[in-house]
């Protein structure tokens, strides 16, 4: 099995790295490193549908019969194939294509832009907090104008080391207030 495993890491090795053209992995590795910085939540969905739905599809479909597995699958295929290759030559020789195939501006913007699928998944995000105790404000705590729950709030920052700075400064600001509430 190792033996196996070593040879197959040096197939990999001899495949993509030595022609700078088949460097396709890397390429593919920066384009979801871009998609994923802009939109966070797509990580998790690329997760999710390549290593569980996908599968999933392709066993149900298997179990159905080859007919209907290639019946299926080949026409996705096709359309894959279709885009990635206008997608080539909208990005190297758009005069080639046709003028609406030189962009993707023709169909609608779910199809072609992950903006509006991020705003779905930031309110269904922000709705999905609603057990939280620290996120629940009740009708009485508006009212009042009181907030409870202001000292449990999560606060994220990309940047770990930023924290650490962020926390020991509000305690400089919060020790200074108190030291301008106490003294006379």
């Amino acid at each position: 099995i190792a033996l196996v495993h070593l040879f197959f890491n040096l197939s990999g090795i001899l495949l993509w790295y030595p022609i700078p053209f088949t460097r396709l992995p890397v390429r593919m590795a920066k384009g979801l490193g871009h998609i994923t910085a802009q939109y966070r939540w797509f990580s998790g969905f690329y997760i999710i549908v390549c290593f569980f739905v996908f599968p999933l599809v392709v066993f149900g479909l298997s179990l159905a019969g080859w007919k209907v597995l290639v019946g299926v699958l080949v026409p996705i295929v096709a359309v894959l194939i279709f885009a990635i290759i206008v997608n080539i030559i909208q990005n190297h020789k758009p005069q080639w294509l046709p003028s609406a195939l030189r962009s993707w501006d023709f169909l609608p913007l779910w199809a072609h832009s992950l903006e509006p699928w991020d705003r779905i998944v930031t309110i269904m995000a922000a709705r999905c907090c609603c057990c939280c105790k620290c996120c629940n404000v009740t009708k009485e705590d508006e009212e009042t104008g009181k907030d409870e729950n202001k000292d449990h709030e999560i606060e994220m920052y990309d940047n770990p080391t930023m924290t650490d700075e962020i926390k020991e400064a509000k305690k400089t600001s919060d020790n200074c207030e108190i030291l301008k509430a106490t003294s006379l």
